[in-house]
């Protein structure tokens, strides 16, 4: 993994992302940290033109967006046009929010639509990915919900973007993970797990948490993974976003990069 991989999620910083306004100042404080990409996600309205010249101003990539479920999975041309705006190739699907996966039969459903969506924006040349949480980790008869889907699915179709910690908090392995999807696994997301005082699980900064960092790198780059994204939901440290993320790119650069 070299450092010009490494990219932050905008989402950690979503709070400073509510009007177009602060945009820009927030995408200069990510660059100034270090960052030269981002996944654009957790923003309030702003034409995606105009985002791509805030980030062209301050020399960014946009490496990957967290889209709309419903209209990836109803209007896939639409997304494929917003990542052309923005110069960008990955599309997630973030979260199953008003699917049924209650059984075997629904899953399949979803992942036929998935499937479509893919599919439609393949033929644009862009790539479809699925972030996991850990709800995915549920088990439908006797297959879990994440193998049922990308089982399902053609590769070409559908690739991943994993979240270790949310493969962590399902019971998973995160490192197995990484190896189940070699060539479909272009994006990893980066936030690290710790637990409070009373047992409950908790975000962390990268390095500050209980994730073997080392074996997960090198099972995604076995996998092919182009991009590695910083994010951090919350548990910030003081509270501030901007100095986890800072945090998070400092030991990853020292601890788990190559030379660029």
């Amino acid at each position: 993994m070299k450092i010009s991989q490494v990219a932050a999620a905008l989402y950690t910083v979503r709070d400073f992302l509510k009007k177009s306004s602060q945009v820009a100042e927030t995408l200069a404080a990510v660059r100034k940290i270090g960052y030269r990409a981002v996944e654009v996600a957790g923003l309030g309205p702003i034409d995606d033109a105009v985002l791509r010249k805030m980030l062209d101003r301050e020399g960014l990539v946009c490496c990957s967006v967290h889209v709309d479920g419903e209209t990836s999975l109803s209007h896939p041309g639409r997304i494929a046009g917003r990542l052309e705006v923005l110069g960008c190739r990955y599309a997630a699907y973030p979260f199953p929010r008003e699917i049924d996966l209650g059984g075997l039969k629904e899953v399949r459903q979803f992942a036929a639509r998935l499937n479509d969506a893919g599919k439609a924006l393949r033929a644009t040349g862009k790539v479809f990915v699925y972030h996991n949480h850990d709800v995915e980790f549920e088990r439908v008869g006797s297959r879990l919900i994440l193998d049922a889907l990308f089982e399902a699915t053609d590769p070409d179709c559908l690739a991943a973007e994993i979240d270790p910690y949310w493969v962590q908090a399902g019971g998973g392995n995160p490192v197995a993970w990484c190896r189940k999807l070699k060539g479909r696994l272009p994006l990893l997301h980066l936030k690290d797990y710790g637990v409070k005082a009373h047992g409950e699980p908790t975000f962390k900064e990268v390095g500050r948490g209980n994730l073997d960092w080392p074996a997960i790198i090198k099972a995604a780059e076995a996998s092919k993974c182009r991009w590695f994204i910083v994010e951090q939901d919350s548990n910030w440290t003081e509270g501030d976003p901007f100095k986890s993320l800072k945090i998070s790119f400092d030991f990853i650069k020292k601890n788990l990069c190559g030379r660029d």
